[in-house]
């Protein structure tokens, strides 16, 4: 299967679907694709809620593409790459309805700050994170204010430094990043029609409001992303970092 992001409408109900054949990792074309119809289900009325998911039964993202971090030359390109995820996760952030996130497997960098940006997460109990953007050169800088707001700076800084590890679905729950934790796909699937269904039929503006309430305080996201993104940018193009990466493809 190639990679593709897609989306429908279903009983006041949007749902977006992903899929790229690595693990689900992103491409910048990907992120932009993401982002482009979350905003679209954002403005279109006919969706009153939003459920995010990946495609498979494995990964649910592997966050940055390997390949096309290798192949970044210059800084402007960087830039370019890593503000893809930062416009995935203000698409999330701005969109005027809740964003439920569907975790049904492991969630590494880029996936960990996707689900950490979506309103309310389910998981199930294979769905263990990683913050593994040090062990390659560089940093979650782009990903890190929405971690940091959902798991809170100290859980966030374990994350961060001790990059090479996973910690448990179980572990996410106690943090906060997952809302509710399942044994099966199937339990969390029923779970997320009960509550998505519930929430078509809530109060579209009460919904906007409580949105905004909730994202107070984050208005500078789209300047401090875009910074951020810049210093990713940045430290993909040192030696250490591209010696990192061809390290870790080799294994």
């Amino acid at each position: 299967m190639e990679a593709f992001v897609r989306s429908e409408i279903k009983n006041g109900i949007g749902t977006i679907t992903f899929f790229h054949p690595q693990s689900n990792s992103m491409p910048g074309t990907q992120l932009r694709n993401l982002a482009a119809e979350i905003e679209k289900l954002g403005k279109d009325n006919n969706a009153k809620v939003i459920v995010l998911k990946s495609e498979g039964d494995k990964a649910f993202c592997a966050g940055a593409s390997f390949d096309e971090l290798i192949a970044i030359k210059d800084i402007d390109t960087g830039l370019k790459f890593f503000s893809g995820f930062a416009a995935v996760i203000n698409a999330m952030r701005k969109a005027p309805k809740f964003v439920i996130a569907r975790v049904q497997g492991k969630a590494v960098g880029g996936g960990v700050g996707i689900a950490s940006s979506a309103d309310y997460t389910f998981s199930t109990d294979a769905a263990a994170i990683k913050l593994s953007e040090l062990a390659v050169g560089i940093g979650p800088f782009v990903v890190g204010p929405a971690v940091e707001r959902k798991v809170g700076t100290s859980a966030f800084c374990q994350l961060t430094i001790n990059a090479t590890e996973w910690q448990t679905a179980q572990w996410a729950k106690e943090k906060g990043l997952y809302a509710e934790l399942f044994s099966s796909t199937e339990e969390m699937d029923k779970a997320i029609d009960i509550l998505a269904n519930k929430l078509a039929t809530s109060n579209p503006e009460a919904m906007a409001m409580l949105k905004k309430v909730m994202w107070q305080g984050t208005e500078n996201w789209d300047q401090l992303l875009i910074e951020r993104a810049g210093m990713s940018g940045t430290l993909v193009l040192s030696e250490f970092t591209v010696d990192a990466i061809n390290k870790f493809k080799s294994k």
